[in-house]
């Protein structure tokens, strides 16, 4: 196993992509929230198409920016509550959706001759109602299943224990999603031998995703509580 830029790269990526969600939060709140579920849920379904080697093994792209739409619901269940968190995960869905039916028709348009992104974008949106179908049902199942387990969790613990429900319920439910999302989109296009090695190692970098976000979810705790105390005091005085 070795760590190389790759690697490198990967863990930067995942202390930028978390950092920025707190920023998000930390300025627009919830709505900052609902914005980053949107973009990050386009995003990395055009990301997964790019395969990548880390620490010797095949994987996709767009796990961290996934990673950070559970990070997300996951402030929402904390702070807003389990409602706010599932209309979350459906501005999620139709955003995605939205995505991929305006591209089809983007697509179908007869381009012009000097034209030369149509082929390049063929190449990438021709390949993703298949993997937004994956993603689509792989996306309500295991984010439906996440903010359900997170309130589970929370109402055993009566409260504590933050970074226990926060992992409990992300773990369990990246191993949902990595199943539903790799069957649907990835079995029978690689080799079998790829295609378990993208199950396995996509779930086992989604675990360290979700152990990596647990310090941010509890920065981003603080930071509202903080925000809370200020907005009382103000209106105090």
């Amino acid at each position: 196993m070795s760590f190389g830029y790759n690697e490198l790269l990967w863990f930067t990526f995942i202390f930028v992509d978390l950092g920025l969600a707190v920023f998000v939060f930390r300025v627009f709140k919830r709505e900052g929230l609902f914005a980053l579920i949107a973009i990050n849920s386009i995003l990395c379904n055009i990301q997964v198409l790019k395969t990548i080697t880390l620490f010797g093994v095949t994987a996709t792209l767009g796990n961290i920016l996934y990673g950070s739409t559970f990070f997300a619901t996951d402030i929402l269940s904390e702070i807003y509550g389990k409602k706010e968190a599932q209309k979350g995960v459906f501005i999620g869905f139709y955003s995605l959706l939205f995505m991929v039916v305006t591209m089809q028709f983007a697509l179908w348009f007869t381009p012009a001759k000097a034209d030369f992104a149509n082929p390049h974008m063929k190449v990438l949106f021709g390949l993703i109602p298949r993997i937004a179908v994956a993603s689509t049902i792989a996306y309500i199942i295991s984010q439906s299943h996440d903010v359900w387990a997170f309130h589970m969790w929370k109402h055993k613990t009566r409260g504590h224990f933050l970074w226990m429900r926060n992992n409990f319920s992300t773990m369990v439910s990246q191993g949902i999603d990595s199943a539903v999302f790799c069957t649907i989109a990835f079995l029978g296009v690689f080799p079998m031998n790829i295609f378990w090695q993208i199950l396995l190692t996509t779930y086992l970098f989604k675990l360290i995703i979700a152990a990596l976000d647990t310090p941010f979810i509890y920065l981003a705790v603080h930071l509202w509580k903080g925000s809370k105390s200020l907005t009382a005091e103000t209106q105090k005085t």
